[in-house]
Order: structure tokens, then C-alpha cells, then sequence
């Protein structure tokens, strides 16, 4: 069997609503699938992190410069094809873009060497320790709007994705230290005292404010406080680490094992957020877990996008053993961001319904068994929403 063609697919439409987190708002919803053909018929998907502009110079690398050292080999070699890209693409960019492309290639791969043994990701990795996973949902993004407005709608959106289901929730910050701590307040009033809720800062502030807010969640029983400083800030994640008892989380933007050893052999997080469809792709996800879990870090991965992403989630956290073992362990929660997305909720020719699913069962969704990602995208849905 050999790779025929390495394709993007590069989806968008127009959100009903202005979204924003603290470094922008954003009106637009992309996504980057990825598609592997074989001269056997036989085709796996991907997805690359990165949205908007990003995702149409990502598409860039993948079809000019990955596709071109990939036609003609056999995509079961998939070590092999990864370390072929990453020591052409060293010299160019060890992190950000080059490796979010690299990653929805090698999803693409595994979704296909699935196929091929007719086995799922899970399989392939070992088994499953679950087959369902517990759900997280992540609301409250900033609006152009007052901070009264704000309190209001995230103490009420707080309230209703408990009532949804989801076994804990994430907001986000990024208005200033006091308005950020009265959104905090409003978040734990609205979900009560007994239920977990994290804190996403997606690295606004310095690390003196990011202290200040850290201690008002430690006052308020938050469970982690996400991407408090700038990912090179490793000092400052350390310094937050020693002076704070909410969990410290980030890894987001981090890439690579070698970009990982650094966070977890200095000790910078409480709990690692590594992103598989940007930090290298599954192979690469393998083994930063395994870093993760010999320095005894727990990890949540970080998930944003669309179906594909999530599948390929699912997968890696049926396959995660507990750390640590025991007779009643924490389980690792699937990320799940409950704003307006189409290329999650209808992509696949059988959606996966996490919402319902979520309602249903008390907070957890089901890991799908079929070979590779274990999904399939509506071709249609492709090309309505292709830019």
C-alpha cells in the first residue's frame, strides 16, 4: 500500500454569536481536517490545531511541504515517516505551525492504520482501561459587554452545564484581576459549593496578578487555574506552583517531547493539557504521556475543534491508565466546549451526540470501537462548508 495524495480541508462558517477569550473575540468558526489517500482505496482523516488565517498557512505546509516527502511510501510506517518530516522541518520550526500540520498527518495515519488491521486507536495503543469518559463543559467566554452583563450570564451559564449533565466546568478570564475574580465568584455561586469548576486564563497575565487571582481561587475551592502566564514563562509557572493550592494546568502551546521536557522535568505543571492535534500527532502524544506520567503528572488533554479532534480524543483517553492506580481513581476528563460548532456536532455521518450522550448517562460519553478514529466525515458536510 502506498500514500497517493495528502489533501486539507479547510472548513468555515460565520458563528451566531461574537465569542472571545483574553486575547481576542471572534466572530468565524474554522477547522482543518486532513485527508490520507492510499492506492488501495483505503483513506485516513486528521485534524490540525489552528484556526482562521492559521488554518490556511497550515494547509500550505501539509499539501507543499509534508505531502511531497510522503507520496509513494507505505503509510504503515508511520515512526518512521513522523522522524522523516520532523528532521526536514527542524531547521524551520521546531514548534508552533510546521508541527501542527505534522500532527493532523500523523492522526491521518493512525486513522489509517486502523483501518487497515481493523482495529480501533484504543486497540493499537494497548487496550482500553474505560470505554466511556467522563465530560467537562467549557463556556463563559467574554462578550463586548458590562461586567454586571457578565456576572449575570456566567453565573447562569455555570448553573445550566451542571444541569446538563457535565461532571465539572471551565470559564474563562481575561477582563482584569478584580472584574476576573467577581466572574470567578459568580461561576462557583452558580454551580454550587460541591462541584468542580476551572479557571482559563489563556496566559494574560503576569505572574503578580496571576498570583493575586490564584490565591482567590485557592478561597474558592477552583480545581485548576489554566495557562495563568506566557508558555515561556517557566519560572513564572513555577513560582505559581509554590505559592498556590489550585492545581496549575498548561501545555497547550508546548510541542514535541523536547518542548515537554522542559515543563515537566522543572516541575511547571499540577496537571499537563498536551494538544494531539498540534504538539505532533499521536505518535508524539505517546510519548509525552508517558513523559507526563514518569514525572507523576496527571494529564487532561487539551481539545478544540471539531469531531475528528474529539474522536481522536477519545481515543487517547480510553487507552491513558490511571496515575495513580487504585480501586477508585480519578479519571481523566474529555474536554468539551459547549458554544456553537457544527464541525463537531454534524461532521460525521454518525454524530457522536456528546451532549446527549452527557444527559443520558450522568456525565460521560462513549469511546467509539470502529477501526482508526472509529468515526467517518459526511463528504457533503465537507464540501458545503469548504473554504
Amino acid at each position: 500500500m502506498k500514500i497517493t495524495c495528502i489533501k486539507s480541508h479547510v472548513l468555515g462558517y460565520d458563528l451566531p454569536e461574537e465569542l472571545g477569550y483574553s486575547q481576542q473575540y471572534y466572530a468565524r468558526r474554522t477547522a482543518h481536517l486532513v485527508e490520507i489517500e492510499t492506492d488501495e482505496g483505503i483513506s485516513g482523516w486528521g485534524e490540525c490545531f489552528g484556526p482562521g488565517n492559521i488554518a490556511l498557512a497550515n494547509r500550505a505546509i501539509v499539501e507543499q511541504v509534508i505531502q511531497p516527502m510522503l507520496l509513494g511510501e507505505d503509510p504503515m510506517a508511520r515512526e518512521v515517516l513522523w522522524h522523516r518530516v520532523y528532521n526536514l522541518l527542524r531547521d524551520h520550526g521546531q514548534k508552533g505551525m510546521p508541527m501542527q500540520a505534522l500532527s493532523g498527518v500523523d492522526i491521518a495515519l493512525w486513522d489509517l492504520f486502523g483501518k487497515i488491521v481493523g482495529q480501533p486507536i484504543h486497540g493499537l495503543l494497548g487496550g482500553a482501561f474505560r470505554d466511556r469518559v467522563p465530560v467537562y463543559g467549557y463556556g463563559m467566554m467574554l462578550k463586548r459587554e458590562s461586567l454586571a452583563e457578565h456576572v449575570a450570564r456566567f453565573s447562569d451559564e455555570a448553573a445550566a452545564i451542571r444541569e446538563a449533565g457535565f461532571v465539572a466546568t471551565k470559564m474563562k478570564v481575561g477582563l482584569g484581576v478584580r472584574d476576573d475574580i467577581a466572574l470567578c465568584v459568580a461561576v462557583r455561586e452558580g454551580v454550587g459549593p460541591d462541584f468542580d469548576f476551572m479557571v482559563d486564563a489563556n496566559h494574560c497575565y503576569t505572574v503578580n496578578d496571576a498570583m493575586t487571582v490564584g490565591l482567590a481561587l485557592d478561597e474558592l475551592g477552583a480545581y485548576w487555574f489554566e495557562e495563568p502566564v506566557a508558555p515561556e514563562d517557566l519560572d513564572g509557572y513555577i513560582r505559581l506552583r509554590d505559592h498556590i493550592a489550585t492545581h496549575i494546568s498548561g501545555g497547550e502551546a508546548e510541542f514535541s517531547r523536547w518542548g515537554w521536557r522542559e515543563l515537566l522535568t522543572r516541575g511547571c505543571l499540577d496537571i499537563a493539557q498536551p494538544e494531539v492535534c498540534a504538539l505532533g500527532g499521536i505518535s508524539e502524544y505517546q510519548k509525552v504521556l508517558a513523559m507526563a506520567h514518569a514525572h507523576f503528572t496527571p494529564v487532561v488533554n487539551h481539545v478544540w475543534g471539531s469531531a475528528i479532534a474529539v474522536a481522536a480524543n477519545l481515543q487517547l483517553l480510553a487507552a491513558m491508565p490511571p496515575l495513580p492506580g487504585g480501586l477508585f481513581p480519578r479519571e481523566p476528563w474529555l474536554e468539551f466546549d459547549t458554544t456553537d460548532n457544527r464541525f463537531r456536532d454534524q461532521l460525521l455521518l454518525e454524530p457522536l451526540d456528546i451532549q446527549g450522550q452527557v444527559a443520558r448517562s450522568g456525565g460521560t460519553v462513549s469511546v467509539p470501537t470502529g477501526p482508526g478514529l472509529g468515526v467517518e466525515p459526511d463528504r457533503d458536510f465537507i464540501a458545503h462548508y469548504a473554504i
